[in-house]
């Protein structure tokens, strides 16, 4: 595992992730990122052990009529990169994001 870049766009990111899990687009909403820049983002974590990610069961999602949704959550190595992106980014910890949806376990 290599030592993770602290940009900006990775700090907001890991701060979206900071309040539990999240899926795609709903991170894409939270940061106003591009997705372009996200999914390659959340893979790059994903290798670097900072996030883990887990397919909704499809049961849930047929139920819901909308497509399966893969959830994004923090490890103990993404809370300990949150917390140096929030001294790097003092402004970040201020930053009002909308309320992620709500785990569907």
């Amino acid at each position: 595992m290599s030592r993770i870049q602290l940009t900006y766009s990775t700090s907001a990111v890991l701060h979206a992730l900071g309040d539990g899990p999240r899926y795609g687009f709903d991170i894409i909403n939270a940061t106003g990122l591009p997705s372009g820049t996200i999914y390659p983002m959340l893979r790059r974590l994903q290798r670097n052990g900072v996030v883990t990610s887990r397919w909704e069961d499809a049961a849930d999602a047929h139920r819901r009529q909308r497509p399966q949704r893969k959830y994004y959550n923090l490890t103990t190595k993404g809370e300990t990169a949150l917390a140096d992106a929030l001294q790097r980014f003092p402004a970040l910890a201020s930053a009002a994001l909308p309320a992620g949806v709500p785990d569907p376990r």
